[in-house]
């Protein structure tokens, strides 16, 4: 099955340049100036760039902001989200200077990437994502790029690793995987990005120190078999050789339920689709199958309780905006 247009693909660069410290960089861990090739350009999708040794310059469609770095000390992966189709960030008064540390996830803009202030040798894996598809405003980005997600965040503790094993797969995947880890990347940067803008609602598994790891498997899981209507406690729990009890503790230990949880990230996969389909070819029923809901009465009730409005309603706004 090839990727079409509408559907978000993953293009995979790897470089393996050497980089090395710029003319007039500081002591200590100068500035690479080695750039990766810009990846090719898809008319709407997710690429990951990964850079074995560190790129030069984040990949971006213009200069480098003038008064944003991003600063490291240590080696390891650092893994960055740039963001497309949204409005150039005017310069601010002050400069800012972001310091990261290995599995930190940095959002940026890619008309203005930050300056990078890295070790020699280091690994980048980047996502080039259009904020559309994460639903992000102008005023969303700006706050996203000044506010990287820790490694040893809550959130961060489970999604980073995920992302760079997803970017990792990618690499090898052939279109019909491709295709799902497109999926997947959108996803988990959705929900990274709902997280740190303080918009997700409460209930949102995390990883807090010392939780088990088979809850992060679980959400993996959840998110491969979203699109199946009969995706259920039991099925879940029956795939990780868990009871159904046990699977229930852990999302109650996380302040919500295992079918809460599933319903939510559908809704938010349903409002996605709407959006970015607006009023072609596929229907409000046909938005609402493809994400396991068997009933176009039910999808429309629990759409706009958890929205306040109905499908057709945020269609329509969404076209309008």
């Amino acid at each position: 099955m090839s990727i079409t247009s509408t559907t978000p693909r993953i293009i995979v660069s790897t470089s393996t340049g050497i980089t090395r410290r710029s003319a007039g960089s500081s002591a200590g861990a100068g500035t690479a100036d080695l750039r990766v090739a810009p990846p090719r350009p898809t008319s709407s999708g997710v690429e990951i760039v990964t850079c074995d040794r560190g790129p030069g310059l984040l990949p971006g469609e213009g200069a480098p902001h003038p008064r944003q770095r991003l600063r490291a000390r240590d080696d390891g992966e650092y893994l960055f989200v740039g963001l497309r189709g949204t409005p150039v960030p005017p310069a601010g008064p002050e400069p800012v200077t972001l310091r990261l540390a290995p599995g930190d996830v940095c959002f940026y803009d890619v008309r203005r990437p930050a300056e990078l202030d890295f070790p020699q040798r280091f690994r980048a894996t980047v996502f080039l994502v259009p904020s559309d598809l994460l639903g992000l405003t102008p005023s969303d980005v700006r706050r996203l790029t000044r506010t990287p997600v820790a490694r040893a965040s809550r959130l961060g503790g489970l999604l980073s690793p995920l992302l760079s094993d997803l970017a990792r797969t990618a690499s090898e995947a052939r279109p019909p995987v491709g295709e799902m880890l497109a999926w997947n990347a959108v996803n988990l940067l959705a929900t990274l990005a709902a997280e740190q803008l303080g918009a997700g609602a409460p209930g949102t598994p995390g990883a807090p120190d010392g939780q088990t790891p088979v809850l992060g498997r679980i959400l993996e899981y959840v998110e491969l078999h979203l699109t199946e209507a009969d995706l259920s406690p039991e099925t879940i729990a029956r795939a990780h050789h868990i009871s159904v009890r046990y699977l229930h503790k852990l999302f109650q230990d996380e302040g919500t339920s295992v079918g809460r949880w599933i319903l939510r990230r559908r809704l938010e996969e349903c409002r996605r689709d709407l959006r970015r389909h607006g009023r072609g070819s596929r229907t409000i029923a046909a938005v609402a199958g493809r994400w396991g809901f068997t009933s176009a009465t039910h999808f429309s009730r629990v759409f706009r309780t958890a929205y306040g409005m109905s499908p057709r309603e945020w269609r329509d706004s969404a076209a309008r905006a």
